[in-house]
């Protein structure tokens, strides 16, 4: 199973580069965030040349979550539901092939002193509780996605200069590490533990791509039984060059199922 992520940063607007991913790198499942666009307007005519399986959830220009698979999932579900906010454009679980794989945008969180990052650092903690409550981390699980966290100081440019940064501030990290602690491994980390690589280089720094100054804050991340079949994971650096592209790009791995 190759499965891969990418935060594309409105789906309309970054459609041919999907499709020519897709075609390019056949996964058997895709997870986009930010996909913008509420679901009555969700371009399924123009991701349908691709031939896969499409379950979204979205809303009007922001936010937003959808999955292609080369099957059609057992199993569907948006949001949280421990009677909160469900937040269903940021939380997409679909089980394909009895595998559940859950796709989440975690709130960015604004500024450290906003409400915006007490929702973040709380969002990660019933983030944690939906994991108790629908899967097991004995059995094979998937969670990926834009976390909106660099958990070390290798995964983001000059570390020292975002301490109160709300992707890198030290309750982001430890919110994160909490809910990775449910059972969930990093499956590019546990393959190249000393392997500095970014998936997110920031529009506003014109030159940051060229320079490298980026953040690692998408994840691929797996319950045991799937991290230790890990065989291979990468991230695609090319999509970002492309013409008007996401600040984001593709980060993909790939598990030997038995």
């Amino acid at each position: 199973m190759k499965i891969a992520t990418f935060n594309v940063n409105s789906l309309r607007k970054r459609l041919q580069i999907v499709l020519d991913w897709l075609e390019h790198n056949k996964p058997d499942v895709l997870c986009l965030q930010e996909t913008k666009v509420q679901d009555s307007e969700f371009p399924l005519l123009g991701l349908a040349p691709c031939g896969y399986e499409i379950t979204f959830r979205g809303m009007k220009s922001y936010n937003g979550v959808a999955i292609l698979s080369r099957k059609k999932p057992d199993v569907v579900r948006a949001g949280l539901d421990d009677g909160g906010e469900p937040d269903e454009p940021r939380l997409l679980h679909v089980v394909i092939d009895g595998i559940p794989i859950i796709n989440t945008y975690i709130p960015q969180g604004f500024e450290i002193d906003s409400p915006k990052y007490a929702y973040k650092l709380e969002w990660y903690k019933r983030l944690r509780c939906y994991f108790d409550k629908h899967l097991s981390p004995d059995a094979p699980a998937i969670w990926c996605g834009d976390m909106n966290v660099a958990p070390r100081p290798m995964d983001v440019h000059s570390p020292e200069k975002h301490l109160k940064h709300v992707c890198y501030h030290e309750d982001a990290k430890n919110a994160y590490q909490g809910t990775l602690g449910w059972g969930f491994h990093d499956v590019f980390v546990r393959l190249y533990p000393n392997r500095q690589q970014y998936t997110f280089w920031d529009y506003r720094a014109p030159s940051s791509l060229e320079s490298n100054k980026g953040w690692r804050i998408d994840h691929i991340l797996a319950t045991a039984p799937l991290a230790e079949r890990c065989i291979k994971a990468d991230v695609d650096v090319e999509p970002r060059r492309a013409k008007d592209p996401s600040d984001h790009t593709f980060l993909w791995a790939e598990f030997s199922i038995p």
